[in-house]
């Protein structure tokens, strides 16, 4: 069963966050498939932005497949 507190805190999350939400939602539309780049950019206050990418392999989808099976 879902916790009530966790799901007001992901809407408040979205309500937040509205555009990294769809954005989320557009990329995982359809799934990742094997070979999909993600890159993601992360700038502190007063800091350089760091920038880091994996490409997805077939055995990151399968563990991801995995998880969801034992969250169910």
């Amino acid at each position: 069963m879902v916790n009530p507190a966790s799901i007001m805190k992901i809407m408040k999350f979205a309500a937040n966050h509205p555009k990294f939400v769809s954005f989320i939602n557009y990329c995982l539309n359809g799934g990742i498939q094997e070979g999909t780049v993600i890159e993601i950019t992360v700038t502190k206050p007063g800091e350089q932005p760091v920038t880091s990418n994996m490409k997805v392999m077939q055995s990151d989808i399968d563990i991801v497949n995995e998880l969801k099976t034992l969250s169910k």
